[in-house]
């Protein structure tokens, strides 16, 4: 399942819906709170070893955020990339 998460705040709840192999995409102000220092850093590095998180590029150059800000092991992808994304899973959560 491809998740979309562009809700701010996240709430843990969603992130306590995505199964192992999931794949996540951060959108829009969402992206505030991957951060390495945020509130998520521990919840989102947990996460990293079951399913793929990402984040779309554009969002992020943005609000100003380097892709070293973000929690280590979230990859930064374009709209390409996202595409193959929505092609790969046969269903997609927005959140």
């Amino acid at each position: 399942m491809l998740h979309l998460i562009s809700q701010s705040p996240i709430e843990k709840a969603i992130l306590e819906r995505i199964d192992k192999g999931d794949d996540v995409v951060f959108l829009e102000n969402a992206i505030l709170h991957i951060l390495a220092k945020g509130l998520l850093s521990y919840t989102l590095t947990q996460l990293l070893k079951e399913s793929k998180l990402f984040v779309l590029e554009g969002d992020i150059v943005v609000r100003g955020i380097a892709a070293t800000e973000l929690v280590t092991g979230i990859e930064v992808i374009d709209y390409s990339k996202l595409v193959d994304l929505t092609v790969k899973n046969k269903l997609i959560q927005s959140w």
